[in-house]
């Protein structure tokens, strides 16, 4: 028997999804993380963020950390690019309707239901929260302005945040694409993983942070912003200079909470990533797993995406054409999982391993 006869025999013997389990990577290069961090801010391209006066902390943390300069979304509008992060494909959403719509849906917030080929938008489908968990491995969605733990609202207004009117809607579910897989909706314990920031600053401060955070401040600190009569101007879409400020500082006063910790000065290998959901544009710029004859897939534009980790590089500028479905790999590759979910295994995706490389030993 030669050795590749050897080798799969091997591999039959004790079973490929075994070893695949017990943390094998499809992908070489990609270090593991113990801690990944995952900020998602709204509606801004490329161009807007990266030089501009309006963004100081992002431009500060792309220079100091590392950026990818060829990054893109994958659909249009937010929610599809945000159930592609989580899944590995936009699942036909192409609009910001609720997870429990389906065909024909009359009702609320299903006003696209009567469309030519709509989705279910609850997918029973794994996603990377269920990965996670089968590697015996903890997530949470921290949402700012989320209504209660585990809570199903589509949107909702928060009376206590800050410089905020009442009664505006500052929640959106449409930005937590977890909510659309049918295994979180069903979770009993769905109340201890949808959280809000309240819970985002007791992690932090009793050094329990899960292995994965997913992190999305409200309407008006993620830059996507508000139309409503009363809405502040910072919070205004019409005052875009004004509302990317505020999203930079809100955004700031996160990775330093974050990077304060004993666990960002420790010896364990931790990474923030921040990106965006979409360009905000109408174009179908992208690349890396999205297909433009698709319109649920057909390329969401370019954004920024910074990484910034305790133990990699530093100022590093990395050229290599990512998207949406780049980050679940990355996520997937720096927590062993080997299996690549959907479009996260297309030709041309690959792992964002020059930014995750660790440059200063792990202990």
């Amino acid at each position: 028997m030669n050795r590749l006869a050897i080798a799969v025999a091997a591999l039959a013997a004790i079973g490929l999804p075994a070893l695949l389990a017990n943390g094998a990577s499809l992908d070489s290069g990609m270090p593991r993380y113990d801690n990944v961090v995952v900020i998602v801010e709204e509606n801004k391209d490329y161009g807007s963020i990266l030089g501009s006066p309006d963004a100081p902390a992002l431009n500060d943390y792309a220079h100091k950390y590392g950026y990818a300069t060829h990054y893109y979304a994958v659909s249009h509008p937010s929610e599809p690019n945000y159930v592609a992060m989580a899944g590995g494909s936009t699942y036909g959403i192409r609009d910001d309707d609720a997870f429990y719509c389906t065909p024909r849906d009359l009702r609320p917030h299903c006003a696209g239901s009567g469309e030519v080929g709509y989705p279910d938008h609850t997918i029973a489908k794994p996603d990377v929260t269920s990965q996670l968990e089968a590697a015996g491995l903890t997530w949470k969605d921290y949402n700012e302005s989320l209504p209660a733990a585990g809570s199903l609202a589509i949107v909702a207004p928060d009376p206590h945040a800050k410089d905020v009117p009442p009664t505006l809607n500052v929640y959106a579910s449409k930005h937590s694409g977890f909510l659309n897989f049918a295994s979180v909706q069903n979770d009993p314990n769905r109340a201890s993983k949808i959280v809000d920031f309240g819970q985002l600053h007791r992690d932090l401060a009793s050094g329990n942070l899960p292995n994965f955070s997913f992190i999305v401040p409200n309407l008006c600190n993620d830059m996507h912003g508000a139309d409503a009569a009363g809405t502040p101007d910072d919070c205004s879409e019409m005052q875009q200079g004004k509302l990317i400020g505020r999203g930079d500082r809100n955004l700031r006063e996160i990775v330093s909470a974050i990077t304060s910790t004993p666990l960002w000065q420790s010896s364990k290998n931790v990474a923030i990533v921040v990106t965006f959901d979409e360009d905000g544009h109408d174009g179908n710029e992208g690349c890396c797993g999205t297909d433009q004859s698709d319109p649920a897939n057909a390329g969401g534009g370019h954004i920024l995406t910074i990484v910034m980790t305790n133990h990699g590089p530093r100022g590093a500028v990395d050229d290599t054409p990512y998207s949406h479905y780049s980050l679940l790999r990355t996520v997937e590759d720096a927590f062993g999982i080997g299996t690549h979910l959907g479009q996260a295994s297309a030709p041309g995706v690959v792992p964002m391993s020059k930014l995750f490389v660790v440059t200063t030993a792990h202990a």
